[in-house]
């Protein structure tokens, strides 16, 4: 197979790239920054230069000669992004495409209705396809850090609700794993962390690794949003406090075993992430 990965420098994008490097693959990336992409990976793999909003006929030029798509696509028009993508690799015979989604779209919440639309839109297309719907990203966290820092407390609308986030390498492990192993395809494969923890239980965790009291202080949905509003355009801080309501409200609390029915393996614990990047919050790094 030749797998051609979106998103490549991001977050999850990159931990993708990199695992099928490590398994001797040379996968394709794609990047509307041809240079970025080179500094980044250097000659490791090979760069096709395009732009997920198209037009078709070019995309479809650039996924040629790809067997496998990872598709990363964010934004209020993601929907709109994904239906484009899922027409050009119709047209440039990908053979399966794997989106990475949230379990939100079965739920409807924040982010949820874009990336349904998305879904719907591939599911038209007739490509065949594998949708990972993944719970937040343990990353997450790491926004939290400047208020720890700085103020020693974490502000949050999510009172005392509890979500399962996951490891971004779980994250990319499954997504490896549907991508070079012969799984059914044409289906959604929801993905979560082992526990649910509340913000409250998080924070407190990160505060017993780094030897310091961490508060938690609830905030209110106008001042979240207030706060979102400071780094992120409206609908996606709308989103976001969609989301943190729906974690207050416990409507997000689910755990799957989706980890561990495709890697048989459990997720890591939120305490591995913790260790592995207690740095951000001021404790001593994690000796290789």
């Amino acid at each position: 197979m030749k797998y051609l990965i979106t998103g490549a420098t991001g977050n999850i994008g990159s931990l993708v790239t990199t695992r099928l490097l490590h398994g001797g693959e040379l996968p394709c990336v794609l990047a509307r920054d041809g240079r970025k992409a080179r500094k980044f990976y250097g000659d490791h793999v090979e760069i096709r230069v395009g732009d997920l909003a198209g037009p078709v006929d070019q995309l479809a030029m650039a996924f040629a000669g790809c067997e496998a798509l990872f598709l990363i696509n964010t934004g209020p028009n993601l929907a709109e992004r994904d239906a484009t993508c899922a027409l050009a690799a119709r047209t440039a015979g990908i053979q399966h495409l794997v989106k990475l989604s949230t379990l939100d779209a079965i739920t409807g919440i924040g982010t949820g209705p874009w990336h349904a639309r998305g879904e719907a839109a591939i599911c038209g297309s007739g490509v065949p396809h594998t949708f990972i719907q993944t719970a937040a990203f343990m990353s997450n966290a790491l926004s939290w850090a400047d208020s720890i820092r700085t103020d020693g407390a974490l502000f949050s609308s999510t009172g005392d609700g509890r979500i399962a986030f996951i490891h971004p390498g779980d994250i990319a492990d499954v997504a490896v794993s549907v991508l070079t192993q012969k799984h059914t395809r044409n289906r959604s494969l929801v993905i979560t962390g082992c526990q649910a923890l509340s913000y409250r239980e998080m924070v407190t965790a990160i505060g017993n690794a780094i030897g310091e009291p961490i508060r938690y202080e609830t905030i209110s949905d106008a001042e979240a949003l207030a706060g979102a509003l400071m780094w992120a355009d409206r609908p996606y801080a709308e989103a976001l406090v969609d989301i943190w309501r729906a974690v207050r409200e416990g409507r997000l609390a689910t755990v799957s075993t989706g980890v561990e029915q495709q890697l048989g393996r459990p997720p890591r614990s939120f305490a591995d992430w913790i260790e592995e990047n207690i740095g951000a919050f001021g404790g001593r790094a994690r000796r290789s």
